[in-house]
């Protein structure tokens, strides 16, 4: 009898050890969401046609342009470019949102029409150490909504 006790006892320990440890993990998971409007109506957009005229494989469109929050305020800038993979269907693109605290860069396919989702591939600032997904949407307006969430790389 007063060996299960021990052993129950010695289980209880192991079990509230593994928590006591990997509590602090969880802690430190913490999410950032930012959502964003890139500002396709201002900066610069260069349109680069290659092959056939209008859109086809390889066509190339550089951007630079504001970066805003949910309130139409000023808060960065967006730039990247994207080549044209399935004429009509997606893109291949990269870009970068600057923000006055550190940047986050996107990397992957976005689709000629309709939301994306698009893996965050590198971080600085107060967002390095982080990775997580961007979901862009275009807008009746010709903005895109952009929401970005992020998560601590656990260490």
């Amino acid at each position: 009898m007063q060996v299960n006790r021990l052993a129950r006892a010695g289980a209880h320990f192991l079990v509230w050890s593994a928590l006591a440890i990997s509590l602090p993990a969880f802690a430190a998971d913490r999410v950032i969401v930012l959502k964003t409007i890139a500002d396709a109506n201002a900066g610069t957009k260069t349109p680069v046609d290659l092959g056939e005229h209008g859109p086809s494989q390889g066509d190339i469109f550089v951007f630079d342009q504001p970066l805003l929050n949910e309130q139409h305020k000023a808060i960065g800038n967006n730039a990247g470019f994207c080549i044209t993979v399935r004429p009509g269907a997606f893109s291949q693109c990269q870009w970068t949102l600057q923000l006055g605290d550190g940047t986050i860069t996107v990397g992957g396919q976005e689709a000629a029409s309709g939301p994306s989702t698009l893996p965050v591939i590198g971080t600085t600032g107060a967002y390095q150490q982080y990775n997580g997904v961007l979901v862009t949407k275009p807008l009746p307006d010709g903005t895109f909504s952009q929401v970005i969430t992020l998560r601590r790389i656990a260490r």
